[in-house]
């Protein structure tokens, strides 16, 4: 199991003021041609992480995350829904537990079965608490996991949820509106869990725009995650790339390290 370098360099970025953002590939929905499009696109705007994972079982990511990683300049950090959405190949593993609800299965079920093949790996693992947040439909992880998602205007059982996991040891904590979310989290829940916890803050689900992105770093996310809003036109990722440099250079013009716009962006 590798060291925490990946973890490391989060938290400098968020010490330095710098946002992050990840891109979300549902390996069931990426294949052939499409991913290839994918892979073009990364190429010309590389986020800085790609999540690989999705609600339903998959053969193998061994092929997909070792072409990633070939072609584009990236962090490829595994998103599993269950345990057999692991790969050796990755560079790190974020180690969900569902706190927002109560299927053991997915609190600690799950992570035994694959306990023992992460631990021999040389894969970066941040443990991480995973909270569902209405997004105002049922999304395919509450489905799935049989698990009831917070309510939105519940900020206080939000808040305790998260403080819970940061107590139990996590390093990051992810709210989640879910794939393709009509609401995203509400910003004053973000702001509210913000100000009373330590850890990174990942944010998720119902991101369909670049102002609404600005927003949600705006009540106080670290990294901020969008794979829906792709799916049907690609170019949008090429934008979110560049409004988030953008954004850290308008609000961290003193930043040594951030991460400059891709040429290619610039030109485009």
């Amino acid at each position: 199991m590798r060291h925490n370098n990946i973890y490391r360099k989060i938290l400098l970025n968020r010490e330095m003021g710098r946002k992050m953002f990840a891109v979300l590939i549902d390996p069931e929905k990426s294949n052939g041609r499409q991913f290839a499009s994918i892979i073009a696109t990364l190429k010309i705007a590389p986020p800085d992480f790609v999540f690989i994972g999705g609600s339903h079982a998959v053969k193998s990511l061994d092929n997909m995350i070792e072409v990633l990683k070939e072609e584009v300049d990236t962090t490829v950090v595994l998103f599993p829904g269950d345990a057999s959405q692991f790969s050796e190949h990755a560079d790190a593993l974020l180690f969900l537990s569902l706190l927002s609800g109560r299927n053991p299965e997915y609190l600690i079920g799950q992570h035994i079965k694959s306990a023992v093949a992460i631990k021999e790996s040389e894969v970066e693992v941040i443990p991480t608490a995973y909270l569902l947040i209405d997004g105002g439909k049922v999304s395919s992880v509450e489905f799935i996991s049989n698990t009831r998602a917070i309510p939105r205007d519940k900020k206080e059982i939000a808040l305790s949820t998260a403080v819970a996991g940061e107590l139990m040891g996590m390093h990051l904590t992810y709210l989640e509106a879910g794939s393709g979310a009509s609401q995203t989290v509400p910003e004053e829940m973000i702001s509210y869990i913000r100000e009373a916890i330590d850890t990174p803050l990942i944010v998720g689900g119902g991101i369909t725009s670049t102002e609404k992105m600005e927003m949600i770093y705006d009540a106080g996310a670290d990294i901020i995650v969008v794979g829906n809003a792709f799916e049907s036109d690609l170019h949008k990722m090429v934008d979110f790339v560049k409004s988030v440099e953008v954004y850290n250079n308008r609000h961290n013009s003193g930043i040594e390290n951030s991460v400059p716009i891709h040429p290619d962006i610039i030109s485009m």
